[in-house]
């Protein structure tokens, strides 16, 4: 790609940046938690509709989702579960197909008076945008659709297949990515604009989600030695699942990507239910816990170390040895991913950044999860993740910072451009 053409595109972006901001704008202040992302869903497919895209939009069977790599169990009411993917054809075919995607679903907000600002009233002040999603991962949603308007603004079109997908459950499961799998997308290339600090992630972990469900005995509290307290029995085996996490922190030093890093694999309760009277020993408690996995690890063997490792922590209990507790898996049930065998996109991804940003893109070693891994384990089809730099992702006071945000954008519209191939419209 000539350099008259890059310029033009980078020209595109900062001309388009202001209608780009009130887009994401209007976009962050949908409170699309789980189960409520549908008003998220209709202003995507009405973004695309607008632009001339095919747009396919339908509902989630988890029927047919279930057998498939990657299925993460779905335990919340799914039937208003939709997913929506705008396709581009081009009228020349002459470059690479590529999928965009983005995630439209968010994590809850908290206590609102923990905000400065209304989490679902995204404001602009100090070159930054603060609300839920802002940063992970509206702004990279938004970003993507305005990368490709600036490619017809500076005067051409793509000359290979575009889906841009808008997903949901990224947040939890991942079976929104899966969904666009089952009904048919494939591309020669897959690029997810997620906060990633304008780095390139190279290897990213696996998550694992279970519930702990801990039986006790109940008594009146000032007979308590009596009984049997399920939420400290919870504890119990709280702490020797740290003790887990200390195990599979120090087999990950012989990862070649997460050796690099103190702590890699995070262990974390993090709902706790339990009890139903202050002056009662409780008798039930649920736990839900997370806990990541690296690259090449088994799901399937880490699930029975976990398991394991609770079973011996019950029998070294005095209730719990003849009252063991339950294990539920109740989420994520994700392997990890590394980039690899990917030369072809990620050389077209260095043109690219070198011309937004100067220089090479840094790689990440990532301790979250994206939804490149379908893409990558399933289907062998290489998945980029790269995007703007924030804060406070899954905190209070979300945000994203803009100028990173222009320069991820004209990143994504050159490497598109460059991918794809463009010719004058």
């Amino acid at each position: 790609m000539i350099a008259e053409t890059q310029q033009r595109i980078v020209d595109a972006v900062d001309a388009g940046f202001e209608a780009q901001l009130a887009t994401t704008r209007d976009f962050v202040a949908i409170p699309s938690t789980r189960g409520a992302e549908g008003p998220c869903q209709d202003m995507i497919g009405d973004l695309l509709r607008a632009r001339g895209y095919e747009v396919d939009d339908w509902p989630i069977n988890v029927d047919d989702l279930k057998d498939l790599r990657g299925f993460g169990p779905i335990e919340h009411d799914f039937s208003k579960a939709r997913t929506v993917v705008g396709t581009y054809r081009p009228a020349t075919n002459g470059g690479k197909s590529l999928i965009l995607q983005g995630h439209c679903d968010v994590v809850p907000a908290g206590p609102l008076e923990l905000w400065d600002t209304p989490p679902f009233s995204p404001v602009i002040k100090d070159g930054k945008m603060f609300g839920r999603g802002a940063c992970d991962m509206k702004s990279g949603t938004i970003g993507a659709l305005y990368a490709l308007d600036a490619i017809k603004a500076a005067g051409f079109k793509p000359t290979a297949r575009i889906h841009f997908q808008s997903v949901i459950e990224e947040e939890s499961t991942g079976v929104g990515a899966l969904s666009t799998l089952q009904r048919g997308y494939r591309a020669d290339a897959c690029f997810i604009p997620e906060p990633t600090g304008g780095k390139m992630v190279r290897s990213q972990v696996g998550v694992i989600w279970f519930r702990l469900r801990v039986k006790g005995h109940p008594t009146h509290v000032a007979f308590a030695g009596s009984g049997a307290n399920a939420i400290m029995a919870a504890y119990h085996l709280i702490q020797a699942l740290q003790k887990l996490e200390i195990e599979w922190n120090e087999r990950a030093k012989s990862d070649r990507h997460f050796k690099t890093l103190n702590h890699p694999i995070n262990f974390n309760p993090g709902i706790i239910k339990g009890g139903d009277w202050a002056s009662s020993v409780p008798a039930w408690c649920d736990v839900d816990c997370r806990i990541a996995v690296l690259p090449g690890w088994s799901i399937a063997d880490h699930q029975k170390e976990i398991a394991a490792c609770v079973a011996a922590a019950a029998r070294s209990h005095r209730f719990l040895a003849n009252n063991p507790p339950e294990i539920e898996w109740s989420g994520f049930l994700s392997e990890g991913y590394e980039l690899t065998a990917s030369a072809a996109p990620e050389a077209a991804f260095a043109k690219a950044f070198d011309k937004a940003y100067g220089g090479a893109a840094e790689d990440l070693v990532f301790t979250a999860l994206t939804d490149t891994r379908f893409y990558g384990l399933n289907y062998g089809i290489p998945s980029l993740c790269f995007g703007a730099s924030g804060g406070e992702m899954h905190g209070f006071n979300e945000y994203v910072d803009l100028a990173s945000l222009k320069k991820a954008t004209k990143a994504m519209a050159l490497f598109i451009a460059e991918w794809c191939g463009v010719e004058k419209a």
